[in-house]
């Protein structure tokens, strides 16, 4: 007969059991061990509706962007901030700009400014490279942060003061003032982005990537959305003020890398060191044109290039032919006053921006992690090139204002949702000097290239929008073509890179039989020394197996 001081006792009815080895006191009265307070619960509280919600919220994001640990979202949400301050503090200054060096040198200075801000920013560019060389990457962060706070700084000052600064209305071409500030907005547009996205590289791997990029444009789109918003205020923050902003921006963004280093270092995180190869001793440096050496000797990089730079020659193309049908259509509808055919054309092109801006933040938010782990890199690097030939088909078939804009729209918005994240991807199987020193030339001069062929498009029809949408449709689709096949190259050497751990960019010397993939061998080198000796780069460049990819 069992014990009844030990005999199990099951309390209420239904499913609930609780205790199964209940005592009884000295009396004979039944009473309950202890049991885990993780293991009771109190139904219908307040805490299974928290609980609910958080699992919804968890799962959709998860279904968006995949899962994450909470360190993973906390590095994220840091670099995202990073990056909103950048192309705020950015955009911020691009819209005075204009403004103010046509209050101090004239508007007719204007076009001037543009030619000299090529070669600032080649200076600059080159300066970066050298710069590369001697510091580390978050370091990088630190020096063009500080030297952009600093500047915009003094030039916010230099605006307040009675002669030289804008209070001075009498625009003379001689004023120095308002040349270095179009030349310091333009700089750091080329150079301040390109650096954070060389740094996101750098820290992240391809999984992480897949995931994060997505929410990071996004950020980026409020970013570019904020600056402007902030400039409709200037009546009342004045233009030196704004200045003042925007150089706060400019604090910012080192100030979060810098946080962003101390809590989680500035390298990948030590699970993902184990499948990276050990990063190999430096040889000699080769200077400020390294990065340009390094386009010109791996099909590879040529093949960010192609995908970087080549559909803006046709979006410049469309861009232009959509606003000379603009202009004639607000100019046949208000004949007899010029005032209001420029009104109705600026609400036109301002209706655009809102439009191209909104679809951009949405898809990146939504869409962009969830196609990229939906189908992969190589599938979705092919989805833009097919969308630029369908545009140019369509528009060659049946053109029009309204298709034009419509197509101006998807084509502006999935460049930033799908081809960019796509693009900075791309540089995950390259070594640090592809990614911060042939990154740079790419990103600037590949870019401002390709708008300047695209310029000659339409200016060699500008006389006849007829004649330019027929014409250009014709070599925009030719050149759509050729970037879908590039794609369709770059996935598959990426994914054959990605599987033998090739790293593109760093030397080695070949002890055994190249594999598949094509290897350039054991040790690495992410210097790519320009004394280095030739002999294995005649020959399927560098284990490129010899396929090359012309931009």
């Amino acid at each position: 007969m069992a014990d009844p001081k030990t005999q199990p006792i099951v309390v209420g009815t239904g499913k609930l059991t609780v205790g199964q080895t209940a005592e009884r006191d000295g009396r004979g009265k039944p009473h309950l061990q202890e049991l885990p307070m993780s293991k009771m619960s109190v139904g219908g509280g307040e805490g299974n509706s928290s609980a609910e919600d958080d699992n919804v919220f968890e799962a959709t994001f998860s279904r968006l962007y995949g899962r994450m640990t909470w360190k993973d979202k906390m590095r994220l949400f840091w670099l995202s901030s990073t990056l909103f301050f950048i192309i705020g503090g950015y955009w911020l200054l691009r819209s005075i700009k204009d403004p103010v060096i046509s209050t101090i040198n004239g508007v007719e200075s204007i076009p001037k400014a543009k030619m000299l801000s090529v070669v600032v920013v080649t200076l600059g560019v080159a300066i970066y490279n050298e710069l590369y060389d001697r510091f580390q990457p978050h370091e990088l962060f630190y020096i063009i942060g500080g030297f952009y706070c600093a500047l915009f700084t003094c030039i916010g000052l230099a605006l307040m003061h009675p002669v030289y600064g804008i209070y001075n209305t009498e625009a003379d071409p001689s004023r120095l003032l308002g040349w270095v500030s179009y030349c310091a907005i333009e700089s750091f547009g080329s150079i301040g982005v390109t650096n954070f996205w060389a740094f996101t590289n750098s820290v992240f791997d391809f999984d992480k990537a897949k995931k994060s990029y997505g929410l990071l444009i996004a950020c980026a789109q409020l970013g570019s959305v904020a600056g402007p918003t902030l400039v409709t205020q200037a009546a009342i923050i004045g233009v030196p003020g704004l200045y003042f902003c925007g150089a706060a921006c400019m604090g910012m963004a080192p100030a979060m890398v810098f946080l962003y280093v101390r809590q989680f270092g500035a390298e990948k995180d030590s699970s993902e060191a184990e499948n990276t190869p050990s990063k190999p001793k430096k040889k000699e440096k080769a200077g400020m044109l390294e990065g340009l050496w390094l386009v010109g000797k791996y099909s590879y990089v040529q093949g960010i290039t192609a995908i970087s730079c080549i559909f803006m020659i046709e979006v410049t193309i469309l861009d232009y032919a959509m606003k000379v049908l603009a202009k004639d259509k607000f100019s046949a509808q208000f004949p007899d006053d010029p005032v209001a055919a420029t009104e109705a054309f600026a609400s036109f092109m301002g209706f655009f921006g809102q439009a191209t801006n909104s679809l951009s933040f949405c898809l990146s938010l939504l869409g962009t992690s969830f196609v990229l782990r939906e189908l992969g890199l190589r599938l979705t690097l092919l989805l833009f090139p097919c969308l630029l030939v369908g545009a140019g088909a369509l528009v060659y078939l049946y053109p029009s204002l309204e298709l034009l804009f419509v197509m101006m729209l998807a084509l502006k918005a999935l460049s930033y949702a799908l081809n960019n994240p796509c693009k900075e991807l791309l540089y995950q199987v390259t070594s640090r000097a592809v990614k911060f020193k042939a990154k740079s030339w790419i990103d600037i001069f590949g870019q401002r290239g390709a708008k300047a062929l695209g310029s000659v498009v339409t200016n060699f029809w500008a006389d006849s929008a007829a004649a330019l949408l027929s014409n250009g449709m014709v070599i925009s689709i030719a050149l759509s073509g050729y970037l879908l096949w590039v794609s369709k190259f770059m996935g598959e050497k990426f994914d054959e890179y990605q599987e033998s751990g090739f790293v593109v960019g760093e030397e080695a010397e070949v002890q055994e039989p190249l594999v598949a993939a094509g290897s350039q061998g054991g040790a690495a080198d992410t210097s790519c020394a320009l004394d280095d000796d030739d002999d294995d780069v005649g020959s399927a460049e560098n284990g490129e197996e010899g396929e090359s990819v012309a931009v």
